[in-house]
């Protein structure tokens, strides 16, 4: 028998705005200390330039200004990155294209590559081949083998638990690990995030497995123009089966040392030895939606992650409007101009590199929290009947705010 549907979400509001041509960044000097690190956590000192001379920098990037805050000093973690979610403006980063084990937060590009592909009724008994080569000590949802599960299950099993196993049965359903591994990489590509390098769909530690906190806000911005992806990952509980589980991003579900952030609305987090805490999230407050990226902190307190990243987020949110930002979130390949296009004959595309959506409609009954969202298509919004020219940022959709149900 499928799971009962019922979830409870947190909302995140969006609003669209005019897209806006790229604006010059000021070559102001870096204004806070770069955290001490050991000689095992040394970034290179030069990494790739996507989105800007300055993320290629090691150390702290951030435009400080009379008027703009100062980023919390206490910050250990290797790698982190906060962006206008909607602009696609870095309003800081350190060390943000430093190549690292990525955890779990790369089930974000297994989901935005695998989510349009299967409606959320369909079904798939699980098959021992199903399940075979997860890693020893995987995070799992508790899938059995012999037994039936929808997709829509399956995708709650992926975001709410990190389940692997539920990784490995939708892998199976795209001709398996090998073809999804590809598929993954495919999509990374298209992109642009370069840093990216995919071995297991899943974000166990293999070697040579590496993404960014730069390309991880890249996928995540990318997972969010779907709504699928945007109801998953605000799904703070959800019945599996005879169980309810609970979604282990802590600043969405909270912590005995940790409140639910203000604001929060996903996305992923992760957490395996090579690669530490790793951590993307996106939050609102009064009409601005930022993203952040936390990857691997020195300090191994209980929930690091999830406090360094709530710091980052106080502080971009004071800081939005106010600074100058250090570089931008690209466009995929497939939103540029096709080679030799006019003005104004740009392609409209979403970005996803994906089949065509299947499903993607809303979701089941809520319990809490509900999301609701405006969105055509589930493409981006674009200018004048669709033209989305080289120099314009990359927006998500509308979404609406809807008050908590009792």
């Amino acid at each position: 028998m499928p799971a009962p549907k019922q979830t409870g979400r947190r909302s995140l509001l969006v609003t669209s705005a005019t897209l806006l041509s790229l604006s010059a960044t000021a070559p102001a000097a870096l204004a806070a200390p770069t955290p001490p690190t050991s000689p095992t956590a040394t970034p290179p000192a030069h990494m790739s330039t996507v989105g800007g001379v300055r993320l290629g920098q090691p150390g702290t990037q951030v435009n400080l200004a009379p008027s703009v805050p100062v980023l919390p000093k206490d910050l250990t973690a290797r790698s982190w990155i906060v962006t206008d979610a909607e602009s696609g403006d870095v309003l800081a980063a350190h060390n943000a294209h430093w190549q690292l084990p990525p955890a779990s937060t790369l089930k974000m590009l297994f989901a935005d590559t695998l989510l349009p592909r299967f409606p959320k009724t369909m079904e798939h008994k699980v098959v021992p081949s199903d399940l075979a080569g997860m890693g020893a000590g995987s995070s799992v949802v508790g899938i059995k083998e012999g037994r039936s599960y929808n997709v829509h299950d399956l995708w709650l099993g992926v975001f709410l638990r990190s389940g692997n196993d539920a990784v490995h049965v939708l892998s199976a359903m795209n001709d398996g690990v090998a073809q999804t591994v590809k598929d993954m990489q495919d999509h990374a590509d298209e992109l642009q995030a370069r840093d990216t390098h995919v071995v297991s769909p899943d974000g166990y530690d293999e070697p040579g497995q590496l993404s960014s906190a730069y390309d991880l806000t890249l996928i995540a911005r990318s997972g969010l123009q779907k709504k699928d992806f945007r109801d998953y990952c605000s799904t703070v509980h959800a019945r599996f089966g005879d169980t309810e589980i609970r979604n282990t991003n802590r600043l969405l579900s909270g912590d005995t040392d940790i409140p639910v952030y203000q604001g929060i609305a996903g996305v992923k987090n992760g957490n395996t030895t090579n690669a530490g805490a790793t951590f993307t999230g996106v939050a609102e407050r009064n009409g601005k939606v930022l993203l952040v990226t936390v990857m691997n902190p020195e300090r191994h307190e209980h929930n690091e992650v999830y406090k360094e990243a709530a710091k980052l987020l106080d502080w971009g949110f004071q800081a939005a409007g106010k600074v100058n930002a250090v570089g931008e979130l690209v466009p995929p390949k497939n939103a540029l101009p096709s080679p030799g296009a006019s003005a104004g004959e740009t392609s409209g595309t979403h970005g996803s590199g994906s089949k065509p959506v299947a499903g993607d409609t809303a979701g089941s009954g809520s319990r809490g929290i509900g999301i609701a969202a405006a969105i055509t298509g589930g493409l981006l919004v674009l200018l004048a009947g669709g033209a989305f020219l080289v120099n314009r940022r990359w927006p998500l959709p509308d979404l609406m705010r809807r008050r908590p149900r009792r």
